[in-house]
């Protein structure tokens, strides 16, 4: 067996491995998946001198612990959390030497939700459509990790980015959603249009990588029938029966039955991926009509 792997001592509350995603297959059915956070993602792969389409670790709320099986280098972006090495601190998002057999504990996160681990050469386990993503809807990609498993890795570049530290975006304290109204906006009454973008909401502890759930006042629709499933984007604000917009995220289905109110500006969801429960969100309509197809 090779050297070049991963053992997972410690696999979190759920710890997954992700690359860009596999954008282009929603006429098979497939989400696109992916990193919630990408430019987080992305950083932790640039400062270990990776790709920006190697596949990394996204872990959720309490981070993982992981042996390597040779000395590989890593590094720890997004949610800011404790670093240790064999019990040694670590810096957080900066690239750290890790020996073999050595013990990196990725700690719970401080502020914010997901943190990104990435590792020299990659995670290299079978891609599925193009991507190593796992995708929690439709169940392609490898499983999320579980204690035991073994995680191969791939080579590592012989160039190493000319980068040691660089800052990073805080969790929000305020989640501020830029939407353009439509496709179904016309589905809602006025008042519910206004109440959207003036009123107060709170992100939901039912939020998972599918679509941030949100508390507050349900918006009122103005047909009452129902709607054929139609496909789905990413950043599709949809309002199921009680009224709640739900927003949703890489793991969303590609088609739904529920009426799209407005879509998030694609800029503004890494910060979705961050935002904990019971974080403000504030939807702000930059736009009074869509412009795609309806």
């Amino acid at each position: 067996m090779t050297d070049r792997a991963l053992s997972v001592v410690r696999a979190g509350a759920l710890t997954t491995v992700q690359d860009q995603g596999r954008p282009g297959h929603a006429h098979l059915g497939v989400p696109r998946s992916g990193a919630l956070d990408e430019p987080a993602a992305a950083l932790a792969n640039r400062l270990v001198g990776n790709s920006p389409e190697a596949a990394v670790l996204e872990t959720t709320v309490n981070g993982c612990a992981l042996r390597p099986r040779s000395s590989v280098t890593v590094a720890v972006a997004g949610a800011p959390c404790p670093v240790t090495v064999d019990g040694r601190p670590a810096p957080w998002g900066a690239p750290v030497r890790v020996p073999a057999g050595a013990l990196l504990d990725v700690g719970p996160a401080r502020a914010g939700l997901r943190t990104y681990v990435a590792v020299s050469g990659g995670v290299a386990v079978d891609p599925v459509l193009g991507s190593r993503s796992t995708d929690l809807l439709s169940g392609l990609g490898p499983p999320p990790l579980t204690d035991g498993m073994v995680l191969p890795l791939g080579r590592p570049d012989t160039l190493h980015a000319r980068v040691d530290v660089v800052p990073q975006p805080a969790p929000p304290s305020e989640l501020v959603l830029r939407v353009t109204p439509g496709p179904r906006d016309d589905w809602f009454t006025a008042s519910a249009l206004r109440t959207l973008t003036t009123r107060p909401y709170r992100v939901s502890a039912a939020s998972n990588r599918i679509g941030l759930r949100t508390e507050g006042p349900s918006l009122e629709r103005a047909v009452s029938g129902e709607l054929p499933s139609e496909g789905m984007v990413l950043g599709a604000v949809q309002v199921p029966p009680d009224g709640r917009p739900v927003v949703f995220l890489a793991d969303h289905p590609t088609t739904g039955g529920y009426p799209v109110i407005a879509v998030v500006r694609p800029a503004d969801l890494p910060a979705a991926a961050q935002a904990v429960p019971g974080t403000p969100v504030r939807f702000v309509a930059v736009r009074r009509r869509w412009s795609g197809l309806r």
